[in-house]
């Protein structure tokens, strides 16, 4: 039971988040820009087209996360959060270094470890993947 627990409080906080994250980009929630502001920053890194960038980061985050956060598909969701994070390291992270400090990639690659790990785990038993 304390392993189903564990998952589930993983799954809830880290899906929860990128549920938030994707939300910013998507919709302007949470203090965030909405398409149009997260593509035009997206294009001053050069990802052009900046709002379809925008548009599939905040699709990666959002569905990632809710599929995650349910335990629904969680090999999905995490591929999702996984493809997200990887794509944050090439385009923004990578060229940082390692630490978050210095806004290296160090965030990005333990929510990678994460997501993939509970994905090799299984969601656990307080998860729709379970109860299907």
């Amino acid at each position: 039971m304390s392993i189903a627990l564990g998952l589930f409080i993983i799954r809830l906080v880290v899906g929860l988040s990128f549920i938030a994250h994707g939300a910013q980009k998507l919709f302007g929630w949470f203090g965030g820009y909405g398409l149009k502001g997260t593509g035009g920053w997206m294009e001053s890194l050069g990802m052009k087209p900046g709002v379809l960038m925008a548009l599939m980061a905040g699709l990666g985050e959002f569905v990632g996360g809710l599929l995650f956060a349910a335990g629904l598909l969680t090999p999905v969701g995490a591929g999702l959060i996984a493809i997200t994070m990887l794509f944050a390291i090439i385009s923004v992270h990578g060229k940082n270094g390692y630490w978050n400090t210095a806004n290296g990639y160090e965030m990005n690659l333990l929510i990678i470890a994460v997501v993939v790990g509970v994905s090799l785990i299984g969601a656990g038993a307080y998860s729709l993947d379970a109860i299907l």
